[in-house]
């Protein structure tokens, strides 16, 4: 059975998955550095300080709408 959402609900979907994309890629990132640190003890990389900011969810979640809504 199909299920027919709200604007709204499409929206709010395509930010949470923006949210976890972007999350993902921040543990990826910090993994990367965590296995080069274990494998060069002597060339220790910092972690990375970066946060996730709205605008970026919305920008990635903006991506995301014009990929579906393509025809």
């Amino acid at each position: 059975m199909s299920e027919n959402k709200s604007g709204f609900e499409i929206r709010a979907d395509l930010l949470g998955q923006a949210q976890g994309l972007l999350e993902l890629n921040l543990h990826r990132k910090a993994d990367a550095i965590h296995v080069h640190n274990d494998n060069n003890p002597n060339d220790k990389k910092p972690l990375p300080s970066e946060s996730i900011l709205a605008s970026d969810v919305i920008t990635v979640a903006k991506e995301l709408y014009e990929f579906v809504n393509q025809k």
